[in-house]
C-alpha cells in the first residue's frame, strides 16, 4: 500500500494519530522536501516518529517516482507531505502512477494553508483563484501571477499567494 500522509503545518506533533500509526508500520517513509517546509527539520520528525525518513526532492518525485513506488504492492510505503497531500499536483501524479501500476493507496488528510488561511480573519468562500509566485532568478522573471491577482481583485475576491522556490 502507498500511503500519502499529510503532516499539517506546524511541527512533528501535527501529524494525525492515524498518520503516525501508518508511518510507524511502513517499511519505507519518504519526506517530500520541496513544495513546503515545516518549522522543524527531518531529524525532529525522525525522533518523534521513530522512523528513518528518505528525503524526496523535486527530481525524485517527478522524475524518479518509480523508486518511491518500488515494491509498494507488497509492502507499506509512506509519502509524507507538509500540509495536506493534495496541496500540489505532483502528489496527484504519484497517485495516478500507483493506480496504473495496480498499487493500492490511501490518503490521510491534514490541515493545509488552503484552509488555515481563514485564521487571518478572511472568509474562505471569499477567496478567488490561488496563485503561485515563484522567486525570480537573474534569467527568469515570470509575471503570470499578476493577471490572476488583478482578476480576483476586480471580482471583489481575496487572493492567496503561495511563494514558491522553484
Amino acid at each position: 500500500m502507498l500511503y500519502l500522509v499529510g503532516l499539517g503545518l506546524g511541527d512533528a506533533k501535527d501529524i494525525t494519530v492515524k498518520g503516525l500509526e501508518v508511518v510507524r508500520r511502513c517499511r519505507r517513509v519518504y519526506l517530500e522536501a520541496y513544495t513546503s517546509v515545516l518549522t522543524v527539520g527531518k531529524e525532529a520528525l525522525e525522533e518523534f516518529y521513530g522512523k528513518e525518513l528518505i528525503l524526496a526532492d523535486r527530481e525524485t518525485v517527478e522524475q524518479e517516482a518509480d523508486s518511491i513506488l518500488k515494491d509498494a504492492d507488497v509492502c507499506d510505503v509512506a509519502f509524507l507531505v507538509v500540509g495536506d497531500p493534495f496541496g500540489a499536483t505532483t502528489h496527484s501524479d504519484l497517485v495516478l502512477r500507483a493506480v496504473q501500476l495496480g498499487i493500492p493507496y490511501q490518503v490521510i488528510h491534514n490541515a493545509s494553508i488552503m484552509n488555515a488561511v481563514g485564521c487571518c480573519g478572511l472568509q474562505l468562500y471569499n477567496f478567488g483563484e490561488t496563485v503561485s509566485i515563484v522567486f525570480w532568478t537573474d534569467t527568469w522573471k515570470p509575471e503570470s501571477f499578476f493577471d490572476k491577482i488583478k482578476r480576483n481583485r476586480q471580482n471583489g475576491m481575496h487572493t492567496l499567494c503561495l511563494l514558491v522556490n522553484e
